[in-house]
């Protein structure tokens, strides 16, 4: 869609996002079925997944200290007391004939994550609630055939549906915020955040309105996004849509639509103009649980530090450029590592542009994650302290050396240089003689350099270091080299 900017620029997007985290518990939320992906279709079912008459589910007690753990991440306020409720709707994939969820007390109440957008803008986005639910089966529609095929492994699944206020105004801060959230959830090890497989969906509630207008549009729920990416593209196609609608003068219903990734264009699935009754009632059969301040405090006091407390320590502890610490803290066990790393060494700049540069591209190249490396920590900062102390190069420390330890991981480094012979030379004795072989080979450019083009030293650097192979120190062979040109 194209549309004149002027007209674009009258309006104001307005997005709420539903964000569902599947638990990576062991087994469901109210019952002792496997919960394993990728398994022989309705194999991890059991009687109370299939919702028999008389059976009684039980509350994972895991499932609920995985939400109040994205809850305290979230600064949200963790509700004391808890009760599930039945929502009551037809699927042929949820077996019960209803969900299990919080409607009227979520587990987490509030909160808020700061995200920064790809371009650089800071932002903070609130939610609503973070709520625990069950999920339901899947349903897969057979090209050609007239039957769907049903799937209840991953009915009773364990759920977080995490709520943001309608208060993003921009298809990239709400694709910032999910990565935020996948982020955390991985960090916290509650789930695996791979949105390919369905354990992390997102639905977006996306309305328009005039700027200057509080009064909300009306909204349209977008569903089947399955990437970060996907979810920025439907956001920035349906405020065209709807801008396009409202400029025609079309009415529009309230309604769930579907994103087509291929085409990058969402399409009615259903009507929502007037809200489901779902009439939602307390569970008869889960009594309400209570969450105390000691339980709260246990949790707490066991996770892990967080990618965004991490930052803040980056840059305010070890003086790191806020870039390099968000680069650093978007994978948990690179995050772990350098802050290993930086306890091993003075040159904490150094250890950054390591970790982002050659071991990052090293770990890319043979998909390899960190901890199968082979080079502890201690091991790379005696890497960094070679080149520091000046006994190689920073080129030859990464091209040839690094690749070299990797292989000999229980050598040191300076010992392997040795071997090697990658040790650069720093003596009189040794960088004189190839200084003077090299002014003695461009006569010319002495005399140039001597009338005033100081921008030679480049050159007269450049073959000093060729002719040694690389082996003379540059700091110590630029002042011998200018010490000489101008005797």
């Amino acid at each position: 869609m194209s549309m004149d900017k002027s007209i674009i620029n009258k309006y104001e997007l307005v997005v709420g996002l539903e964000v569902h985290a599947q638990l990576n518990t062991a087994s469901k939320i109210f019952a002792g079925d496997a919960n394993e992906f990728g398994k022989s279709p309705n194999t991890n079912i059991s009687v109370i997944t299939l919702g028999h008459p008389g059976t009684l589910p039980k509350l994972n007690k895991s499932a609920a200290e995985k939400a109040i753990k994205m809850g305290l991440a979230c600064h949200s306020r963790i509700s004391e007391y808890n009760i599930f409720d039945r929502k009551n709707y037809f699927y042929p994939d949820l077996p019960k004939g209803f969900q299990t969820t919080q409607d009227k007390t979520p587990i987490c109440i509030g909160g808020y994550l700061d995200v920064i957008t790809k371009s650089g803008k800071k932002s903070r986005v609130k939610l609503n609630r973070i709520h625990m639910e069950d999920d339901a089966g899947k349903s897969s529609h057979l090209e050609n055939e007239p039957e769907t095929a049903v799937d209840l492994n991953r009915a009773g699944t364990a759920l977080i549906e995490i709520v943001t206020e309608p208060e993003i105004h921009d298809a990239e801060e709400a694709n910032a915020f999910l990565t935020e959230v996948r982020k955390i959830v991985r960090y916290l090890d509650i789930s695996d955040g791979n949105m390919e497989e369905g354990s992390l969906r997102c639905d977006a509630n996306i309305s328009v309105r005039l700027k200057g207008e509080t009064k909300l549009g009306k909204k349209c729920e977008v569903k089947n996004m399955n990437s970060m990416r996907n979810v920025q593209r439907a956001i920035e196609h349906e405020f065209i849509r709807q801008i396009e609608l409202i400029e025609k003068g079309i009415d529009f219903n309230s309604e769930t639509r579907n994103f087509d990734a291929d085409t990058g264009t969402t399409s009615s699935l259903r009507n929502k103009e007037t809200l489901n009754d779902y009439r939602y009632f307390p569970e008869p059969d889960l009594p309400p649980f209570i969450v105390t301040e000691e339980k709260v405090a246990e949790i707490k006091a066991s996770m892990p530090s967080l990618p965004y407390e991490l930052v803040e320590k980056f840059t305010k502890e070890y003086g790191l450029p806020e870039y390099d610490a968000i680069v650093l803290t978007d994978n948990r066990e690179i995050a772990t590592y350098a802050e290993e790393l930086f306890t091993k060494t003075s040159n904490v700049k150094s250890a950054s542009n390591w970790l982002m540069g050659p071991i990052k591209s090293y770990l890319n190249k043979s998909d390899l994650s960190i901890d199968k490396l082979g080079l502890e920590p201690a091991k790379v900062a005696e890497l960094i302290q070679l080149v520091d102390d000046g006994k190689v190069s920073t080129s030859v420390a990464q091209q040839e050396l690094f690749p070299a330890f990797i292989k000999k991981p229980d050598s040191s480094a300076e010992a392997l240089a040795q071997e090697m012979n990658l040790i650069q030379e720093s003596g009189d004795d040794f960088i004189k003689p190839i200084i003077d072989e090299v002014l003695a080979k461009f006569p010319d450019k002495v005399k140039a350099y001597k009338k005033g083009k100081k921008g030679l030293i480049g050159m007269f650097m450049g073959e000093v270091m060729k002719l040694s192979g690389g082996k003379v120190e540059p700091k110590k062979a630029k002042q011998l080299v200018q010490e000489a040109l101008e005797a």
